[in-house]
């Protein structure tokens, strides 16, 4: 018989999926990481589970503790399912820009969640950094997770998802092409390709509202570029330790109004329902159409499903009012 032993044995292992018609003005074949197929419905369930495991290795994580993070919904996510089969509770904070349906799916699988304003300075003691590393201080027997930071994160990727997707091009990958939020799974994979193959490219998504693409091209932290924005989990108003600027080849940023019509895109003409994230990473390679030749194998990541979602960027009345269509 052929069963996992629990949830947790059945992450990774994701299939690349060939996009047909998006990507029909290409010269190249572009190929997709297809995350949602983790339990979590997200890439994310694969550093949460290294995190966890080598917190608990080292002593951080104790049991019967409780896990605390600042999560835009999938680290959450991933997070939590490792704590029900681990016997851990779960607390985690979110932005009030992220859709009601990530935090409606925390609190399904037993976590508490506590929303904070999005608008405010990443120092400021509202800011959902300042309030779960608060919480990571004051709550006995705790961990804070700082999935920014954690090394876990880039760790998970580099022996995981990079991998994977080498073995699964058998080698041919010429670039890799995702959304750069914490910067785990850009550096993780991207460390891991060229240290097979030094020539492949790495390329970063961006939004505009974010910092990482004037500080790759400058070495400048410019204020100027943070103001909020609708796409959610890319793009940071902070340099996070896990953003290996040095692996990237270059960001290109795409629009929220670009991310979220793509988003319904990439459902409506490839099949594929897919998160906010997705319709940014499938219009930021259209973009780069100019790096590609025939020969080129590309690979895209999709972060997460588009079932958390389906009150944003697949909701007409939504898109109305932020004037997407």
């Amino acid at each position: 018989m052929q069963y996992a032993n629990n949830i947790l044995e059945t992450i990774g292992n994701t299939p690349l999926v060939k996009i047909n018609h998006l990507t029909k003005d290409l010269p190249c074949l572009v190929l997709s990481k297809y995350e949602t197929f983790n339990p979590g419905n997200s890439v994310k369930d694969r550093m949460a589970l290294q995190m966890i495991e080598d917190a608990e290795a080292d002593g951080r994580l104790k049991p019967g503790g409780t896990i605390i993070e600042g999560t835009s919904g999938n680290t959450g996510m991933g997070l939590a399912l490792a704590a029900v089969i681990k016997g851990y509770k779960c607390i985690f904070v979110m932005a009030d820009k992220q859709s009601k349906e990530k935090v409606d799916i925390l609190r399904a699988v037993g976590a508490e969640v506590v929303v904070c304003p999005t608008d405010v300075e990443p120092d400021d003691p509202k800011s959902y950094y300042s309030v779960s590393k608060k919480l990571g201080r004051e709550t006995p027997n705790s961990w804070y997770v700082n999935q920014y930071d954690n090394p876990s994160n880039c760790k998970a990727h580099f022996r995981s998802t990079g991998p994977e997707i080498w073995e699964q091009t058998n080698g041919k990958i010429t670039h890799f092409v995702v959304g750069v939020g914490t910067g785990g799974t850009i550096s993780g994979v991207g460390s891991y390709l060229k240290m097979m193959n030094p020539n492949i490219k790495i390329w970063g998504i961006d939004t505009y509202g974010s910092v990482f693409k004037k500080y790759h091209e400058t070495g400048i932290f410019d204020e100027k570029e943070i103001y909020p924005y609708v796409t959610e989990g890319i793009g940071e108003d902070i340099l996070p330790l896990n953003v290996n600027f040095s692996l990237i080849d270059g960001f290109t940023k795409v629009t929220d109004k670009d991310a979220a019509i793509y988003t319904q895109r990439l459902a409506k003409e490839e099949g594929m329902f897919l998160g906010n994230s997705a319709g940014a990473a499938i219009k930021g390679l259209l973009q780069l159409k100019e790096h590609f030749t025939k020969d080129d194998v590309v690979v895209v990541l999709f972060h997460d499903h588009g079932s958390r979602y389906v009150g944003k960027m697949f909701n007409d009345d939504w898109m109305r009012e932020q004037g997407f269509i």
